[in-house]
């Protein structure tokens, strides 16, 4: 059978794939302010760059295509750049000066991060009437006082397309309802691995789950810090807040706007229980040194309860000195020699995803000292962060192979197109089915690809597995009840652009 491609006046000959699923979402998309949802890796980029050459071909004003990173910013560049036969393109960030920012703002197509786009609007370095054409990548960021949101607002009342594009809708219906609204979506066009059109295109992966065993010195300082726990929890419970068993950290979260209206007295052991639930999962899931410096950024803060709790709390004060103690002993966590033991016996590269910056730092370290090559990608806020120039060079250098080994926080799990990495690995587990599906989604792009999943046995880790498959499963029903939502508040007329489209 004959390679098909996409053929238009604008793409480049033998560029693109012709997929029949892209292309039907493509045509929604150009007709209907539209949520794309589609796994990672099925190519939402290219069905962008479809409705972008469409828009382009009509003449009818600029495309502004909007991602929440400078690596994913930069990539949607070299993509478009690489794939479209037209030379005004240009790439936006924070790192470029005024004075260059105010001639790339003039170009045909702008790949920007949204922080500077909002910025640059209120400057008025550019015009909401420049576009015709406005594309949301990572839609779902689209939640509360994201920038997203703001830009959105702006062209609210203008003539002009919305594309928003995401692997999963949250699964919360409050939290995709807000999305709709804030984007003025009218349609969702939505394709899940198991689509007739779709399923061809999906390589297989397997998923491994892993459990380890804290070791001795780590359940020690675990039983300190619960004990610590368990005394504010009955504290609060004396001062009357109705808490369940679990030593949740949402739970706490969610009274504490009452608490801070009407039971002022709570304050303290609230504020410390949440210090403390944060402590024990950095312990649980990351280990002693990521452990021991929350401890020390924390006490460095000012803040209820702060002082009382590392200078009179024995429990809390036992549960700092072993782990010191574990640290000069060399312990770390076991998921440390486990992850050892599973990177020696692979033959290609692999992506570690840990949520904490500490943890990061942690792997790296100890991955240099058992001789694994290994780079690292993070965000670039705070005094350790990663400049664009250097996220870029560091993903470069590991498509090129320089590392077996990257190992990311959540810079990684948006976009990230490294198509020759069959491995990914969980080091710790997220409550959050956006999160899970975007992490899993940077293996098997190209051909069969393995997650694999650690956990601590009888910690955090085992309740975020549990949250994050419901929060999966809920999230993959959400494009259809959305859906019928929007079917059910009926078409209104077509004018202005719609019209001429």
């Amino acid at each position: 059978m004959n390679q098909q491609y996409i053929e238009h006046p604008l793409v480049k000959k033998s560029a693109i794939e012709y997929r029949e699923y892209q292309v039907n979402l493509a045509r929604q998309a150009i007709s209907d302010n539209c949520l794309i949802v589609l796994p990672t890796g099925l190519g939402k980029t290219t069905v962008a760059l479809q409705v972008i050459t469409e828009f382009l071909s009509k003449k009818m004003g600029g495309v502004l295509f909007l991602a929440p990173t400078r690596v994913l910013a930069h990539q949607h560049y070299e993509f478009l750049k690489s794939n479209i036969l037209i030379d005004d393109i240009s790439l936006v960030t924070g790192e470029d000066p005024i004075t260059k920012r105010k001639k790339l703002w003039i170009n045909s197509i702008i790949c920007a991060t949204p922080e500077i786009v909002k910025n640059d609007l209120d400057r008025q370095l550019v015009l909401p009437s420049q576009f015709a054409l406005i594309i949301f990548d990572e839609a779902h960021r689209t939640i509360g006082d994201y920038a997203y949101a703001s830009i959105a607002e702006r062209f609210a009342t203008m003539n002009v397309r919305i594309l928003g594009m995401t692997a999963t809708l949250p699964s919360e219906r409050d939290k995709a309802s807000e999305i709709l609204q804030t984007l003025k979506i009218s349609s969702i066009a939505q394709r899940t691995e198991e689509s007739p059109d779709v399923s061809p295109y999906v390589q297989q992966t397997d998923t491994q789950w892993i459990s380890v065993e804290l070791p001795y010195e780590m359940k020690q300082i675990q039983s300190h810090i619960k004990a610590a726990i368990n005394s504010r929890y009955d504290e609060l419970r004396r001062l009357g807040l109705n808490l369940s068993n679990t030593r949740s950290l949402s739970e706490l979260l969610r009274v504490r706007d009452f608490v801070l209206r009407q039971n002022r007295r709570a304050a303290k052991p609230l504020f410390t229980s949440i210090r403390l639930i944060h402590a024990l999962n950095v312990l649980e899931s990351h280990g002693v040194t990521s452990f021991l410096r929350f401890c020390e950024r924390t006490s460095e803060k000012k803040g209820v309860g702060i002082r009382d709790l590392f200078e009179n709390d024995l429990n809390f004060g036992e549960a700092m000195r072993l782990a010191k103690e574990a640290q000069q002993k060399g312990i770390e966590h076991s998921k440390i020699i486990k992850l050892k033991e599973i990177l020696n016996g692979l033959s290609g590269k692999a992506l570690v995803f840990t949520s904490y910056r500490d943890s990061v730092e942690v792997i790296y370290q100890k991955l240099i000292e058992m001789n694994i090559p290994a780079g690292f990608l993070i965000g670039k806020a705070g005094e350790t962060g990663l400049k664009q120039k250097k996220q870029i060079e560091t993903v470069q250098k590991f498509r090129d192979g320089q590392y077996k080994v990257l190992i990311a926080t959540r810079v990684g799990e948006e976009g990230l197109d490294i198509s020759e990495v069959n491995t990914v690995i969980f080091f710790d587990n997220v409550p959050s089915s956006i999160r899970y599906v975007q992490r899993k989604g940077r293996t098997g792009r190209k051909g069969y690809g393995k997650l694999i999943v650690l956990i601590a046995k009888d910690t955090t880790d085992e309740t975020y597995y549990w949250i994050g498959k419901r929060k999966v499963s809920a999230a993959k029903k959400m494009g259809e009840k959305m859906s019928k939502i929007l079917e059910n508040k009926g078409m209104t007329p077509k004018t202005g652009l719609d019209a001429f489209l």
